[in-house]
């Protein structure tokens, strides 16, 4: 009986180290990183937490992202939220500062499968910022900015 279970395991041993070497040989160390700084937002749609939450998720599926999981935290009373999706790819993420009319956006991707195109303009349409300022890197063994 221990050998039939020490056998399983070898077993079960290959075929995850088989799968694992697949997966990594699919992935590339490479990833692009969308960054912005959105200003004088609608207000409305900034203090929304509800509707907010839900434009962060549009934004990120909209973007070819796979996600995994969400969590987020409010700041009371009308301070703020911070809100974080775990992507297949890696992450996103938005902190608002009700106070100031703005939010930081964030949106990082490995691979070339994602773009961060239609994550930005999700989050613009619903935020209506009157002042962006965005840029994005590629990351790879340097971190370089990428060019439009």
């Amino acid at each position: 009986m221990k050998l039939l279970r020490y056998i399983i395991i070898l077993c079960l041993s290959a075929f995850v180290s088989t799968a694992h070497a697949t997966e990594t040989e699919d992935h590339q160390f490479k990833g692009s990183h969308f960054l912005a700084s959105y200003c004088e937002c609608d207000k409305a749609a900034l203090t929304d937490l509800k509707n907010l939450k839900k434009a962060l998720l549009e934004a990120a599926k909209a973007s070819g992202a796979t996600i995994l999981k969400s969590i987020d935290h409010e700041f009371h009373p009308g301070n703020g939220l911070t809100m974080v999706i775990l992507l297949s790819e890696s992450h996103a993420s938005i902190h608002t500062y009700p106070e100031y009319g703005a939010c930081f956006v964030d949106l990082f991707t490995c691979g070339d499968n994602c773009q961060s195109e239609p994550f930005d303009q999700k989050l613009r349409a619903y935020l209506h910022p009157k002042e962006v300022s965005a840029r994005t890197l590629v990351r790879d063994k340097d971190i370089t900015e990428k060019e439009v």
